[in-house]
């Protein structure tokens, strides 16, 4: 009894010592794996960006293609296309842009596409002989299209055949830059664009010679993806070859295996969708699922059909899908995993208690930014926890902002102030060797507003995220607000600049101050215009509606407009939004006409208290 009590001792104490470290630091062991992975992709990117010749995202794909011919990598409606027929695909599609479109090694291409597989494989085609790809939003039209274009430095344009009508309206503004016009058609009539589905069919499947890429560095653009900002059009962020390689690792800091599968219903223009889902995918050698686009009636289906096992979500994403009829077949299904960002504390609750234990992975991160933070201990509401490795690695800071002035409070030494734990803060990073901007295409502007000077010494440079944040007792952060002139609503980005500048094309509007407010039951922040009229003119909503729905994409357009005499503005004739935002739209308060968009009607309509009332029970949908 002694010997056996003895030898039971060791690992009793063992198990005893664990406990109690757990209930000391009840996130250690997440801590713990969340370090190692860290650790494990910190020294996969060095060894790939050490590499010589450049070890590329695309080489990763092209292993997987030797190791696992087989393996299914896309899968899309009925249709399943392994690694070893992707690759075959995209060599043709390569060869065809080489004979016809005649790139050459740095060039950048235009994608113009929704979610479908040759998305995909035009990216790989473009990656194998060395060109750059910008994402184009497919919902942009006439004016911000151009725009988006333009700034890429794109020599070539590749549109879907759903979207040859957006094409040929800007088609004179893109043959004045001498742009190429591929249409995924087997034939098109109009002058001024190519069929290059045709010349794919032709083309051989022979593999793409590696040399043709040489000069391919981790510092060269991989892909251009758009950014909605202060500027009133979209900015085209610069994703390098290393920055592509950072991005695509995060699912696997989240768990990613190879033998997963990733359920793909956000755009593949969004960095979400390209970096995380596709890119991840590759990263790992595992199989992504394509959806056309985000359906909550059909995602539980497509979840079973193809036994998904990863999904990805924004916030809304996550609400419309507990906002669905209660089924008794909610939890049969295979996903372990959700990854993501914007999912709010009760929706994170419900979609639990409803759809099962899927491990939720919430973070935080942007496009252009250098730095991301991930909820790796699962703590409902919280984007990340401050980690000591982490923020060594990668230096940032809290620090108090002026709301009115819209710029971080400096003290009498001329240095940013940070915030105590429980205050909110302005997230900026340190721009260093290892987190780089590489800012926006052709706009050094831009590029420069993104930075702070000086925050906490002399020449130092910080990259200004432009969102808020607190931290709890617990080190866990939380996601506050965003500042500027930015607000997102249903996953996106809206630039009230741009739409303002939309509102104001008609005849009878003077001036728009759009901004976003909340609404009981609705993620982010809807749109809404306060607006005043030119001399001798009235509202006009069967007109404005007509107008916003033709030049701004659903997500953009003001769902409220108010019409006032004159707009507020500061000193420095800016214009004021906190107090719109306050006011709301609310009818019973705002005496000022106020008018709601009615998709029914395709006009906007006066909105009364009924119809407030309504909007709040969830019976009138924005």
């Amino acid at each position: 009894m002694i010997v056996f009590l003895t030898a039971m001792s060791g690992p009793l104490i063992a198990i005893l010592l664990l406990f109690a470290l757990r209930l000391r630091f009840p996130y250690f062991i997440a801590e713990a794996k969340y370090m190692c992975r860290i650790a494990r992709s910190i020294y996969r990117t060095t060894k790939y960006l050490k590499s010589k010749p450049f070890y590329s995202l695309v080489d990763r794909f092209l292993d997987s293609v030797q190791k696992n011919p087989h393996r299914a990598f896309i899968r899309f409606q009925d249709e399943t296309y392994s690694y070893a027929q992707s690759d075959k695909q995209s060599n043709k599609i390569a060869r065809s842009l080489l004979k016809h479109a005649d790139l050459h090694e740095g060039d950048t291409v235009a994608l113009l596409l929704g979610n479908e597989p040759m998305f995909l494989w035009i990216w790989l085609a473009l990656a194998k002989i060395g060109c750059s790809a910008a994402l184009l939003n497919h919902n942009i039209r006439s004016k911000s299209l151009v725009h988006c274009f333009t700034c890429c430095g794109a020599t070539v344009l590749i549109a879907g055949a759903e979207l040859q009508d957006s094409v040929e309206e800007v088609l004179p503004a893109l043959r004045e830059q001498g742009i190429s016009v591929y249409i995924l058609t087997d034939h098109v009539t109009a002058e001024g664009m190519e069929s290059l589905t045709d010349k794919i069919a032709q083309a051989s499947d022979e593999p793409i010679p590696a040399d043709l890429r040489a000069n391919i560095t981790f510092s060269s653009p991989a892909v251009y993806i758009y950014t909605s900002g202060t500027t009133g059009l979209p900015k085209a962020a610069v994703i390098a070859q290393r920055r592509l390689w950072a991005m695509s690792f995060f699912p696997s800091v989240c768990g990613l295996k190879s033998d997963d599968v990733v359920y793909i219903c956000l755009p593949l223009y969004h960095s979400a969708g390209f970096t995380l889902g596709f890119g991840g995918a590759i990263e790992r050698g595992a199989t992504v699922v394509v959806k056309s686009k985000f359906s909550s009636s059909q995602f539980w289906d497509d979840c079973r059909k193809y036994n998904v096992t990863v999904i990805q979500y924004i916030g809304e994403t996550m609400r419309y899908l507990c906002n669905t009829p209660k089924r008794v077949s909610d939890q049969v299904h295979n996903v372990r995993m959700a990854i993501g960002n914007g999912i709010r504390p009760e929706v994170w609750r419900t979609f639990i208690s409803r759809f099962g234990n899927v491990d939720i992975k919430e973070f935080y991160g942007s496009t252009e930014g250098t730095l991301g933070f991930l909820n790796y201990a699962g703590k409902i509401g919280a984007v990340g926890r401050v980690n000591y490795f982490h923020k060594k690695t990668y230096p940032y800071a809290l620090v108090k902002f002026d709301q009115e002035q819209e710029e971080p409070v400096r003290n009498a030494e001329g240095f940013c102030i940070e915030v105590v734990k429980g205050e909110t803060g302005l997230l900026v990073a340190k721009i260093t060797q290892k987190a780089q901007f590489g800012g926006y295409a052709r706009d050094p502007k831009q590029t420069e507003k993104k930075k702070l000077y000086n925050v906490f010494e002399k020449g130092d440079v910080y990259f200004n995220s432009g969102d808020l944040f607190r931290t709890d007792h617990e080190n866990f952060i939380y996601f506050q607000d965003r500042v500027g002139d930015t607000f997102r609503w249903k996953g996106e980005n809206v630039s009230t600049n741009e739409v303002s500048d939309i509102l104001t094309m008609p005849t009878s509007i003077e001036e728009a101050n759009v901004y976003g407010v909340t609404v009981q039951g609705y993620e982010g922040r809807t749109g809404m215009a306060t607006i005043t009229l030119k001399k001798d003119h009235q509202f006009e909503p069967d007109a404005i509606f007509s107008h916003v729905t033709t030049y701004l994409p659903s997500y953009a357009r003001p769902r409220f407009i108010r019409i006032q005499d004159c707009l507020a503005v500061t000193c420095t004739f800016k214009q004021l939004k906190g107090k719109l935002v306050e006011e709301g739209f609310n009818p019973a308060v705002i005496t000022d006409p106020l008018f709601v968009l009615h998709e029914t009607v395709k006009s906007y309509r006066p909105l009364t208290r009924d119809t407030y009332q309504s909007i709040l029970d969830g019976h009138f949908r924005l």
